[in-house]
This record gives C-alpha cells, sequence and structure tokens, in this order.
C-alpha cells in the first residue's frame, strides 16, 4: 500500500503534477471540464475541477473554466442540472427537467476561491455579475422556516424539499458570495439575513430536511458537509466526528459512501480530510489523506470509489472532481495557496468577522 503522509510547507507539487494535468487533458477547448473524456459535465462538478487547477497555479485554465459557465449561464441566472457533448467540442443541455440549487449556488464559492489564491480584483470584478445573479436565483427558493428547496422544475416551480448537504453547500456558497460583495463595496444585506435564516435551520430544525422522502443520514455527506461548510463548529463539530466516525472510515481505505455499503470514494474522503481540519481535528486528516495515494492511477487520474469487500475497483471510472478535491485537501494539509484555508480556518470565522478582517475595495 502506498500511503502519502503531507506536512505544512510541503506541497508535493510533482508527485501531483500527473494529477493537475488529467485535468487539464479532459478540459475541452470551450474551457468546460466534464467529468471524463466524452462524459457529462455539471456546474458543481465543474467548478471543483477548477478549483483544482487554481491550487496548481493554472490560473488561465482555471479562468476559462469560470468563463464557459458564465457563457452557459441562462437568463435568470441558473445552470441546467448537466450537460452532454456529443462532439467533445460544443455542449448542449443534457437535463432540462430540474435545475439544482446548491450546483448554481456554487460559483461564488469557486470566485472565492480563485480571487483567494491570486487577488486578482479584475476576475472578481469580471465575474461578481454572475455570482449575483446566480445567488440571486437560488434565494427565491428559500422557504419561510430557512431552508433552500433543493430544485427547481423547468418551468420555474420549486421541489420542496430540503437536503442537509445541499443546503450546507449553499451556506458556504452564500457566505463566499458575501465576501465577494464586500470586497467589491456592494449592498449584501439581503444576502446575510438569507445566510443567518439558512444556518438557523441546518443547525437547529432537523425536521425542514428529508421530509417527502427517506432520510439521507446513512449518507456520509450529511454527517460532515455541515462542518465542512461552517455550519457545525467547534464543540459541536468534534462530538459529531467521534459520532459517526466508526460507522463511515474504513481504515486504511476511506469514507463511505453510505453507511450500509462496504464502497468508499476518494472526492468524500478528500472532503472529510478538509472537514476535519475544520474541525482540528489534524492527525485524522492526515491519516485519511495518506490512504487515499494507492487510488492514483499512472496518468495521474484518482479512481472515483473501491468495493472493499469485493477488493475492486467501482465503478471503472477516474472523475476531474476527484481530481479537484485531491488537489483542494493537499493544499488545504500543506497550506501551499494563499486559498488553502477556504475550507477549514475560514468556516471558524463568521460574516460579521469577515467583513472586519477584509476592507472593501474603494
Amino acid at each position: 500500500m502506498k500511503n502519502l503522509l503531507l506536512s505544512k510547507g510541503f506541497y508535493p507539487a510533482s508527485l501531483l503534477r500527473p494529477t493537475v494535468n488529467f485535468i487539464l487533458q479532459n478540459q475541452l477547448p470551450n474551457g468546460c471540464i466534464p467529468w471524463f473524456k466524452d462524459g457529462k459535465a455539471d456546474p458543481w462538478d465543474h467548478i471543483e475541477a477548477a478549483m483544482g487547477l487554481t491550487v496548481a497555479g493554472e490560473y488561465a485554465a482555471a479562468r476559462y473554466a469560470y468563463a464557459w459557465l458564465v457563457k452557459e449561464q441562462l437568463s435568470d441566472g441558473s445552470w441546467w442540472a448537466n450537460y452532454a457533448s456529443p462532439s467533445c467540442l460544443e455542449f448542449g443541455s443534457l437535463d432540462k427537467t430540474h435545475r439544482e440549487t446548491n450546483f448554481i449556488a456554487y460559483i461564488a464559492t469557486g470566485v472565492w476561491h480563485y480571487f483567494l489564491a491570486t487577488e486578482d480584483y479584475s476576475f472578481l470584478r469580471e465575474f461578481f455579475p454572475a455570482v449575483k445573479k446566480a445567488i440571486n436565483f437560488v434565494l427565491q427558493y428559500q422557504a419561510p422556516t430557512g431552508e433552500i428547496y433543493w430544485a427547481v422544475a423547468e418551468d420555474g416551480a420549486a421541489k420542496k424539499d430540503a437536503l442537509v448537504t445541499a443546503c450546507s453547500s449553499i451556506y458556504k456558497s452564500l457566505q463566499c458570495a458575501i465576501l465577494c460583495s464586500r470586497r467589491l463595496n456592494q449592498d449584501c444585506v439581503a444576502w446575510q439575513h438569507a445566510y443567518k435564516h439558512l444556518g438557523d435551520a441546518l443547525r437547529h430544525h432537523p425536521e425542514y430536511f428529508d421530509r417527502t422522502w427517506e432520510s439521507k443520514n446513512r449518507f456520509s455527506m450529511d454527517w460532515f458537509y455541515p462542518i465542512l461548510t461552517g455550519v457545525v463548529e467547534g464543540a459541536a463539530a468534534h462530538r459529531r466526528i467521534a459520532a459517526r466516525w466508526e460507522t463511515f472510515v474504513e481504515s486504511n481505505i476511506g469514507c463511505r459512501c453510505v453507511s450500509d455499503e462496504p464502497w468508499v470514494t476518494v472526492a468524500e474522503s478528500c472532503e472529510l480530510t478538509l472537514a476535519l481540519l475544520a474541525a482540528d481535528e489534524h492527525a485524522k486528516a492526515l491519516s485519511l489523506f495518506s490512504w487515499l495515494h494507492q487510488f492514483m492511477d499512472e496518468d495521474g487520474g484518482y479512481w472515483t470509489g473501491y468495493n472493499f469487500k469485493t477488493e475492486t475497483i467501482w465503478p471503472k471510472e477516474k472523475t476531474t472532481w476527484t481530481a479537484g478535491v485531491v488537489l483542494l485537501a493537499a493544499d488545504a494539509l500543506t497550506q501551499h495557496s494563499r486559498a488553502a484555508n477556504l475550507f477549514t480556518a475560514h468556516a471558524h470565522v463568521d460574516v460579521e468577522q469577515y467583513q472586519r478582517a477584509w476592507p472593501v475595495l474603494g
């Protein structure tokens, strides 16, 4: 078994260069980053891969990825759930039946990440209008009780239920949108109220989620995403990690996708690594990430998942978004880029503190 132990100040650039190249080689001429060659793309995973490129200093490619996203943004600020490319040159919508709110909001996280890494104000100014349109679209679907409905039908009707993982992701995206806004001296009072209302729902009202379907608490993301995104912090985060660590984490392999299946995924293991750092569980984070190097293929891509009961790679695919989050986790562990703390230290600082810490752009 190959383990990869990382420490602060020692980002393994040469070792991870093939992973960066894997994303670059799958990026299309129009800037889109599909899951893999001839595969579909979706806005959330496209951004995750773009953030990986930003970590690696591939700023032009990352900026091109965001430019594609802006080009595909619908007039109301949204994106379709996914896109297909029969020609591998021009994308068209694959699924117009719905639009997912956490996918749409995630552009704020990507844009803020790029700005943190580069301090490029021209980028922030250029892409903030797309962030604003996306966030305003999403907030139309916030329930009176604070949660945000998970999806929107083709005709604009809300699919009226909410997911803990998706709403946690939107919570982080709202935080990032507010920070973008403050840096550009833009009004964001309505966003701040929505952010607080969503946080209250996530922290104190589990009954607002999974109302019309079976509970999703068998999914590991429902366990750690509230920590990854800053919803749950401090002692509560420690307790949350301890409560289900044995349920979801398979020693020397990784984090299960669901509690009742012998299947770990590299992406969720990397996201859990980030959540552990946010919870000040550094030793666990370092150990967990070290197990994942065994799933790196010769081309630098990482296999999506592994069935430890049958000892087989499944599915037989390597995704760009998995590569992207590997780079994000490595960055956080080594403190390589200026954006290394996006999902860790920043999760412990509320929006008001951010506003005091970051002066607005005049």
